[in-house]
């Protein structure tokens, strides 16, 4: 699986919209099948067809659970399943590889890899026999008779070796971290030789926490007492965990647009391109418009244009610009800011900010995009930034003299981010410009997702 963009953690409205709308409560979900046939089952083997999907064929996780109708709370028992095997799939995967002597047919393993995760989380006294007795039965269903023998024999083992598991010491491999962290070893090397090992091994625990939900304060005003059930504070303005079990509530916020679901580390990139009444800005890479809409609630006034190439993620841009404050004039366009001359008629030199959101590596948002590790190859850091250098040098020329350029990524590698703000302005397009402020956001230092933002202005 290679890495591709992904939509921002929890920024997806219309999919978080729909889940808030169905509420109720129970364990029944229903799952659209290879031939679109709607099936009922309960969380656990909705999980595990998903991932059959995922071991299969080369989908992103989250494409894969937006294909799943659930009611009440069990889409959060089934994304909890999902993701918790596919962010524990390496460690899971090394002990069966040691336990048989073929790999199991996919439905198989991923009752194993389901069976391994739930061990790891652990549960109470009891919990390998628990565990095991609702494999073997899953795998009746999903497989058959003799490949529930194999499960039984291996899950009781599978039990054991996770048991005798202890963390890596301090002066532990890269081998051993990516092993029991579930992270590709060449990943881990890399951030070993960035962070560290005190740094990466903070990194790689952080990866594998389920992230919480956040949501962004819109107003008006501020929350009702009924909303602050399920709206918890936190220490960045505006911006709340939202509660579990409130989701009807949730859905109705949304729809009267007092909240966007959006992580605090997505604020920086705003913050520091400071939006202003009646200002005339570009987001440039503005899909799913989670960060545009953040910036058309700051400037309450003037001229927004959402640019990003055409895609699915265009109808989410779409939908996101309707809930635009009335003053800000919205307009969305479909196109590559590294190639597009004109935008629908607007003058190069006339912009007030431009902010370029890159697609990147995705490295600092790891504990959303749970599978963007197994997707990742070496080479792609380099493919990023040239891209991301690419975005830039198109974005400069609609700016007029004093204008602001605000770069930003999801991602903590240096490659990608202060890398590539010094090779834009060792360019022809990048020598008007100085670089103002520059900020890395660590995911285990800063509390929230990980990312990079970079502010230059060009020359007056």
């Amino acid at each position: 699986m290679r890495s591709s963009r992904v939509p921002e953690p929890f920024s997806h409205t219309v999919l978080a919209f729909k889940i808030a709308l169905r509420g109720g409560g129970g364990r029944v979900c229903t799952f659209m099948n290879e031939d679109n046939v709607t099936i009922q089952s309960d969380a656990w083997p909705v999980a595990a067809r998903l991932l059959v999907r995922w071991l299969d064929e080369e989908v992103r996780a989250d494409a894969l659970l937006d294909t799943v109708q659930l009611s009440g709370g069990a889409r959060a028992r089934c994304q909890h399943l999902f993701y918790g095997a596919i962010r524990n799939y390496g460690r899971i995967e090394a002990v069966v590889a040691t336990l048989v002597r073929l790999r199991p047919r996919t439905r198989v393993m991923a009752v194993m890899l389901l069976a391994g995760y739930e061990l790891i989380e652990g549960g109470g006294e009891g919990l390998a026999a628990k565990v095991g007795h609702h494999a073997v039965a899953q795998t009746k269903k999903l497989a058959s008779e003799s490949e529930a023998r194999l499960v039984n024999a291996v899950v009781r083992k599978l039990a054991e070796a996770l048991a005798a598991q202890s963390v890596p010491g301090k002066i532990a491999t890269a081998a051993q971290l990516g092993t029991f962290f579930s992270h590709p070893d060449w990943l881990v090397e890399r951030w070993l030789a960035q962070f560290g090992a005190e740094g990466t091994r903070a990194l790689l625990e952080w990866n594998q926490q389920p992230a919480p939900v956040h949501a962004r304060w819109r107003g008006p005003g501020e929350p009702t007492a009924e909303e602050r059930a399920w709206l918890e504070p936190t220490q960045w303005a505006d911006h709340f965990v939202v509660r579990g079990g409130h989701w009807p509530e949730v859905g109705r916020a949304l729809a009267a647009g007092r909240v966007y679901l959006q992580d605090p580390g997505t604020r920086l990139a705003v913050e520091l391109l400071d939006p202003k009444a009646d200002e005339r800005i570009i987001d440039a890479c503005a899909a799913p418009g989670g960060k545009s809409l953040a910036m058309a609630d700051r400037m309450g006034t003037g001229q927004l244009v959402a640019l990003d190439v055409p895609g699915a993620r265009q109808d989410r841009l779409a939908e996101n610009l309707t809930r635009v404050p009335s003053g800000v004039a919205a307009k969305r366009i479909e196109g590559d800011l590294r190639r597009a001359s004109s935008l629908m008629g607007m003058v190069p030199g006339t912009f007030d900010a431009v902010l370029v959101d890159a697609p990147c590596t995705n490295t600092g948002v790891m504990r959303h995009r749970v599978d963007v590790k197994w997707r990742l190859q070496p080479a792609d850091f380099g493919k990023h930034a040239k891209q991301q250098v690419e975005l830039l040098e198109g974005a400069a020329r609609w700016l007029k003299p004093g204008g602001r350029l605000v770069y930003s990524t999801c991602s903590v590698d240096a490659e990608e981010n202060s890398g590539v703000v010094a090779a834009f302005l060792r360019g022809a397009n990048g020598a008007d410009f100085k670089l103002e402020r520059e900020v890395v956001a660590l995911p285990w230092v800063a509390g929230h997702d990980g990312a990079g933002v970079a502010l230059l202005r060009k020359n007056a």
